[in-house]
């Protein structure tokens, strides 16, 4: 008797602790399964974005690239610092994911900017780039494919999205 007296009484402390978190599971259900269901989209993306940097990192051989560096134009008095172009390339970055002028011709100036230090970043190391000639989502494309290229030289850029915490070596 007294062994049910306990576990009638554990039932009702259970109860009573239990049962304010379930009516507001039941208030909040739509918002709880939103964030589950984002939380999970975001997953995946993650997911899916470290494999496909793990296919990029297998795809560009490091040592191949350090190997054609040009150290001597490394050390042209009128060369801009790389050190410079990477700051730079962090500031057009975070403008161009977030920044706030809305106008077409201001984004699109932020763009050819960045792709313009891109280049250069890419001269400075010696890397192959295809900015220049190509539009569109092509353009895009090769953006990426630079900034990895660039990632696996040593230079770090920031997370694209907003919100995405920045990768530090």
């Amino acid at each position: 008797m007294e062994v049910i007296r306990l576990l009638l009484l554990a039932v009702a402390l259970a109860a009573v602790v239990f049962l304010p978190v379930l009516i507001a599971l039941v208030v909040c259900a739509d918002e709880v399964l939103d964030r589950l269901t984002c939380g999970y989209a975001e997953w995946r993306e993650r997911r899916r974005e470290r494999r496909l940097i793990a296919r990029l990192d297998q795809a560009v051989d490091a040592d191949e690239l350090a190997s054609r560096v040009d150290l001597d134009a490394l050390d042209r008095a009128d060369r801009r610092p790389l050190e410079q172009l990477a700051a730079d390339l962090r500031c057009l970055r975070r403008e161009r994911v977030g920044g706030m002028g809305p106008a077409v011709v201001w984004h699109s100036s932020v763009l050819d900017a960045y792709d313009e230090r891109l280049r250069l970043a890419c001269r400075a190391l010696g890397i192959t780039e295809h900015l220049a000639e190509l539009t569109g989502v092509d353009r895009e494309i090769e953006r990426v494919r630079v900034e990895g290229v660039l990632d696996a030289a040593g230079l770090r850029l920031p997370a694209t999205r907003p919100g995405q915490r920045e990768r530090h070596p």
